[in-house]
């Protein structure tokens, strides 16, 4: 990943878990009003502005708001056959029913990422875990939980190294609301600039 983040902090560099692979199923889950679906659209966006073939789907619960949410990304270097997530290479829940309900559907050495405060209860998963507390960084760095769903965009971008960071920037620019770009900015930022190695589960600020 190339490029500085604003300002004179260097940006960090991803663990690339995901970079790389020829196919990744990804699945993003929470509740309703979380931004969960736009998750999904910027990050098959930016994978677009990377060159590579992308299918996103998308599935709403009964409500508008505080119903489940969820978006898939399937990321590819030939065409996608098969247009639904099958096993996810990677989980970031939002919300403690998207982890409880999604976790049967990530591989076993998948990646599994979450909002350490709204997941308070995490399943057992055996396999890589980040417990991250994205609301409350977006509170911190912009005031507005809003921003959290673009926050983690970030952290997951870092972790992974699924798309690449500039690709990531010019998709959120496109896809955040007239108006919010500089707070969203700033959120991307943080997540971009988070240490991996902080918010592993069992490191030291994984239930920080």
């Amino acid at each position: 990943m190339s490029g500085a983040r604003g300002g004179t902090s260097p940006e960090q560099k991803p663990w690339d878990l995901l970079a790389g692979r020829d196919f990744i199923e990804v699945r993003f889950g929470g509740s309703g009003g979380q931004g969960v679906i736009l998750m999904g659209v910027i990050l098959a966006t930016a994978a677009t502005l990377d060159h590579r073939r992308v299918v996103q789907t998308e599935s709403y619960g009964p409500e508008a708001r505080g119903g489940y949410s969820r978006s898939d990304v399937i990321i590819s270097n030939e065409a996608v056959d098969y247009p639904e997530v099958e096993r996810a290479d990677l989980l970031v829940a939002m919300s403690q029913p998207a982890a409880t309900q999604y976790i049967g559907s990530l591989r076993e050495e998948g990646i599994f990422i979450y909002d350490s405060e709204s997941v308070t209860e995490p399943p057992l998963f055996r396999g890589t875990t980040f417990a991250v507390p994205f609301a409350r960084m977006a509170l911190e760095e912009t005031g507005r939980k809003q921003t959290t769903n673009i926050l983690a965009l970030g952290a997951v971008a870092t972790i992974t190294g699924i798309v690449l960071a500039d690709s990531l920037r010019k998709a959120v620019m496109g896809k955040v609301p007239p108006g919010t770009e500089e707070l969203n900015s700033r959120a991307l930022a943080r997540g971009l600039a988070l240490d991996p190695a902080e918010w592993q589960r069992g490191g030291a600020g994984a239930h920080s």
